[in-house]
């Protein structure tokens, strides 16, 4: 009878153990499943931001190789848009971050639950990008400069104005360096005519016999 007792007591135990594991790793799917639709959500709205910005990528000439628009894939989905700006989900899961990494770190450069601000946003990205790179293949030194204002929660930042250098600030740099080569040529003509003059006296001096 007490044999038969243990016996029961075990097999109780192990059952219960089974049990145990059972349920810890139906927790652990029911996580995964969790973590799983939250990023597929994500995508998901990174996806309709990508239909919403396809007429933008279609009109990208296609020698353009900065531009990557692509979904990635992970623990958070992002959409970049090249190599150094993407948009990803903020942490509620619906709002957009239209983010750009730079040496002093990373800005936001739009932010809202709203997809159009954002897709805003990347055209005139894209369109300032392609500018810079057209102006660059020219020659131009003052590429144009990309906005990198830190958004307003909820709210987009309008673009920060081109730095361009003006033909007024380039004529008169240059007038400047001709007056100043032109004072240059003057005061060398005068110390040359004052020079030929003390010379002129000294031999006049001379020939009076009178020394200095």
């Amino acid at each position: 009878m007490s044999d038969a007792s243990e016996t029961a007591a075990t097999a109780d135990k192990r059952r219960k153990l089974s049990e145990a594991i059972r349920d810890v790793r139906n927790a652990a799917a029911d996580r995964e499943d969790v973590v799983v639709d939250m990023r597929e959500a994500q995508r998901m709205r990174l996806e309709l931001l990508a239909a919403e910005l396809a007429p933008v990528f279609a009109d990208v000439p296609t020698d353009n190789e900065w531009f990557d628009f692509a979904i990635s894939s992970g623990l958070q989905p992002r959409l970049w848009i090249d190599a150094v700006s993407h948009v990803s989900m903020g942490r509620d899961r619906r709002t957009y971050r239209f983010l750009r990494d730079t040496r002093l770190g990373r800005v936001v450069l739009a932010e809202s639950s709203e997809m159009k601000p954002v897709a805003d946003q990347v055209t005139r990205y894209v369109a300032e990008r392609i500018v810079e790179r057209q102006r660059m293949m020219e020659g131009d030194v003052a590429p144009a400069l990309v906005s990198e204002a830190v958004a307003h929660p909820a709210e987009t930042t309008g673009a920060l104005p081109e730095i361009r250098i003006d033909e007024g600030t380039r004529s008169g740099r240059w007038r400047a360096f001709w007056s100043g080569l032109g004072l240059v040529f003057v005061g060398g003509v005068v110390g040359l005519i004052l020079m030929m003059i003390a010379a002129l006296l000294w031999g006049k001096l001379a020939e009076l016999g009178i020394s200095l």
